[in-house]
């Protein structure tokens, strides 16, 4: 196989080496899956971002907008009316749009994290007639969310350009 034909593969990063807290090991491993699916759709040309690979239609750009508005929603409080629009990015946001949305989701998120110690501890929510997740429970979801659209990032972006690992 030639340097030219030959998958680019990215050095897989192990599991993170985390305090010994529950919330230390928790944020950690979300952090960690946070880069990871990033880390995805960095490099990649436009039109095969939002391209779709599979029967289904998911594409890079549509998981990580759909994984911006799960992150607020979860960690924010913010209202979600339509989950399935979710998984589109708009026709002009280009890749640098979406990951900057997601970026900032992200730190607004760890922002809310830093003012809790207890993760029993519920999350603010915008309509108080909505139960709120604790913190544990909202980490571990989105520890499963994130974990689970990295996983289909991960087999996109081969299909794409052949580019494996973490």
């Amino acid at each position: 196989m030639s340097d030219a034909t030959r998958p680019h593969r990215r050095r897989d990063n192990p599991p993170p080496r985390t305090g010994d807290s529950e919330a230390d090991v928790l944020r950690g491993f979300l952090d960690h899956l946070r880069t990871s699916i990033v880390a995805k759709v960095a490099g990649i040309p436009e039109p095969q971002a939002r391209t779709a690979a599979v029967p289904s239609g998911t594409n890079l750009l549509g998981l990580l907008n759909h994984l911006t508005f799960v992150e607020r929603s979860t960690f924010l409080g913010h209202d979600v009316t339509d989950w399935q629009a979710m998984f589109e990015a708009g026709p002009a946001d280009s890749a640098a749009d979406v990951v900057a949305r997601y970026r900032d989701a992200v730190e607004r998120a760890n922002d809310v994290l830093d003012e809790y110690a207890d993760l029993g501890a519920t999350l603010p929510r915008s309509r108080p007639d909505r139960p709120a997740p604790s913190i544990r429970w909202a980490l571990t979801h989105m520890i499963e969310e994130t974990g689970r659209h990295a996983g289909h990032a991960d087999i996109l972006r081969e299909l794409i350009d052949g580019t494996t690992g973490r």
